[in-house]
């Protein structure tokens, strides 16, 4: 039994109840609230290991909530659970925080492995410093600065950028990458990935400057050394 607290907020019942159910039987501490401001109160008092968080909330927008979730705690793993195909959504979500997300419908099996994966990835975080150019990264501390000035990265952004300027100057490939922030079994959307390459380089690169991180089309992605 693995006893980490996982919040649902979610405001259909019937996958709010199941959700509950399903995660208590795999061993998780479920706590459902169907609300965004109830999700809010919920996650100040609990600190979850995990927010598992409908976009679609009667009250307060998902991405509002994620957001005033994620200023809480920078580290918390958040799993939007969305039934928006716009790519738009899925981009704002993750940019404001979200570690993943799940699109709805979806089976209870997938659901479970994403968690676990994103569970086993928040034990799997780097303590080395790295320093390319005037890049910082200290894995320890989970930051990084740019030119003496700090950024502020979301957690799955500061985890592949560390993993790529681990190997700087050398192409990292979308397998490695997928398995190595993600999860090794990972078999969803590897589109993730992309929004959040796109996301590091709004942050990295400046208007006009050609990015630090290069594409290698059909590979992977490689950070420029100096």
């Amino acid at each position: 039994m693995s006893g980490e607290r996982v919040l649902i907020v979610e405001d259909d019942e019937r996958i709010g109840s199941t959700l509950r159910r399903g995660l208590s039987g795999a061993g998780y501490e479920a706590d459902w609230k169907a609300t965004g401001a109830s999700g809010l109160d919920s996650f100040r008092s609990i600190r979850p290991d995990l927010v598992l968080l409908d976009l679609g909330l009667p009250d307060i927008d998902g991405l509002t909530v994620c957001r005033e979730m994620c200023d809480s705690d920078p580290t918390v793993a958040i799993i939007m659970l969305t039934a928006r195909q716009e790519e738009l959504d899925v981009v704002v979500g993750l940019d404001v925080g979200a570690s993943d997300y799940v699109t709805k419908p979806f089976r209870l099996a997938e659901l479970l492995a994403r968690i676990r994966a994103q569970l086993r990835q928040s034990e799997r975080r780097p303590s080395t410093r790295f320093q390319v150019g005037d890049l910082v990264v200290d894995g320890g501390a989970r930051r990084v600065w740019l030119g003496g000035d700090e950024v502020e990265l979301r957690p799955k952004e500061f985890d592949l950028l560390a993993r790529l300027i681990e190997d700087a100057g050398v192409v990292v490939s979308r397998e490695t990458l997928m398995a190595d922030v993600w999860d090794e079994n990972w078999f969803g959307s590897t589109k993730t990935l992309d929004f959040h390459i796109a996301a590091l380089r709004n942050k990295l690169d400046g208007r006009g400057d050609e990015s630090r991180i290069a594409t290698v089309r059909g590979v992977g992605y490689r950070f420029e050394a100096p």
